[in-house]
């Protein structure tokens, strides 16, 4: 019996610890990755305004070929939305909605994940002109763990996580691109 308390109360410890240690742990992550892509600014920016086209490029849209797919609205302008729904965790359920646009700039999403998790995120991919025939593109990502599990932020590192998928992305976006 001695034996038993202990047990619990080394548990319950244990358990108190964790929680006291994520009320100072930021719950707050991003990910954000660039590339060059040898194409005029005003070309990049109109091939990925376009949200569809994410499903050419995009790392998770490749990892599973067979997801369901659909679309509301005009591709390409604010109010637009891309919906997917897989039976592979790795890519869940959710949907992306254009929710801003600064033509040849940059253009802002909202992430509204529904499997394997529940979660609402921005996101955005901006380009820059850096010669008449080169642009630079980044995509970026963030979001927030609420406490408890703001914890997981001590041993996850999202921007490595996320930000290897929008290296893949963005390396086969410039394949497209350039061709």
């Amino acid at each position: 019996m001695k034996i038993l308390k202990r047990s619990l109360l080394v548990l319950i410890s244990l358990v108190v610890l964790v929680l006291i240690t994520a009320l100072f742990v930021d719950g707050k992550f991003s990910a954000t990755k660039k590339i060059t892509i040898n194409q005029p600014n005003e070309v990049v920016f109109a091939y990925i305004k376009q949200l569809k086209n994410q499903d050419n490029f995009s790392a998770w849209g490749k990892m599973d070929p067979k997801m369901k797919k659909t679309y509301k609205g005009t591709d390409g302008t604010v109010g637009f939305v891309s919906a997917w729904e897989s039976k592979d965790d790795n890519v869940g359920a959710g949907e992306q909605e254009i929710i801003k646009i600064d033509e040849n700039k940059r253009i802002d999403y909202e992430l509204r994940f529904k499997k394997p998790f529940e979660s609402v995120s921005p996101a955005f991919m901006t380009t820059k002109a850096i010669s008449p025939t080169a642009t630079e593109v980044q995509w970026g990502f963030s979001g927030e763990m609420n406490y408890p599990l703001n914890i997981m932020q001590l041993f996850l590192d999202m921007d490595a996580m996320i930000g290897d998928d929008f290296e893949k992305g963005l390396t086969n976006l410039k394949g497209i691109l350039e061709k």
